[in-house]
């Protein structure tokens, strides 16, 4: 039987690793690596490279996945930076868009997790609240640092016979670490899941012969404890076609 190989985004690290001489390194956190692998799947990362060079990438896998990491560049958007923008990488932001883009191109099923979510809304036309505190109706906490990640910080409600609610119910508690959010949720994408104040925490496209799951929260981080959790990575990895 074919295993699927998952190309999962990659990330820099730009400063604190005088142990490597300050080089960049490149990584993606180990839980996607382990929810790929344990749900069948061949994990391989996709280091930031040329935008023209997606296509490529892409082509050599079956599947792409979406991390977190930092914010989203706000001219992509075309934002001025606000007050409370956190760290962002232009070239990331500009290789991952031509990912999404490839992807859709090729017809390969696409799942995103918190930025890498935020990244394709924007990428499809979307746009973002550069920071929590210009939503109007904030009222839940979604950055749960410095609790540990062994539990869900908040609740969400799953849209009915949605791709979400055949894996978590129409109910389900998830962690969260994010400062950003959807705001205007681009035409092509459509959302299944929001938190108690309104925050959209999952999507999936509009189109149905386009294959796009993405969440808010960090399933690879708890999916070794929750079932449910790993449950994303099985579904992506086997049967998101």
């Amino acid at each position: 039987m074919k295993k699927n190989i998952i190309g999962i985004a990659a990330n820099q690290l730009y400063q604190n690793n005088q142990a490597f001489f300050d080089q960049q390194i490149t990584y993606t956190p180990q839980g996607f690596i382990d929810g790929v692998h344990q749900a069948g799947g061949i994990p391989v990362v996709l280091p930031i490279s040329d935008p023209e060079s997606a296509s490529d990438y892409v082509a050599a896998i079956d599947k792409l996945l979406l991390a977190g990491g930092q914010d989203v560049t706000p001219f992509l958007y075309e934002e001025e930076p606000h007050p409370k923008l956190g760290p962002t990488s232009i070239e990331r932001d500009s290789f991952e868009m031509a990912l999404i883009k490839e992807a859709i191109r090729q017809n390969k099923p696409i799942f995103t997790v918190c930025r890498g979510t935020q990244l394709l809304n924007v990428t499809l036309g979307g746009t973002l609240y550069q920071d929590l505190s210009q939503y109007p109706k904030w009222e839940v906490k979604h950055d749960m640092f410095p609790t540990v990640p062994n539990f869900g910080l908040h609740s969400i409600t799953v849209k009915a016979n949605s791709t979400l609610a055949s894996l978590f119910g129409e109910q389900a508690k998830v962690n969260s670490y994010h400062h950003q959010a959807i705001k205007d949720l681009a035409e092509s994408l459509v959302p299944i899941a929001w938190a108690p104040d309104g925050i959209i925490e999952a999507v999936e496209s509009r189109e149905k012969n386009t294959k796009i799951l993405g969440v808010q929260w960090h399933p690879e981080l708890t999916h070794k404890k929750d079932p449910m959790e790993q449950s994303l990575f099985d579904y992506f990895v086997q049967e998101f076609e």
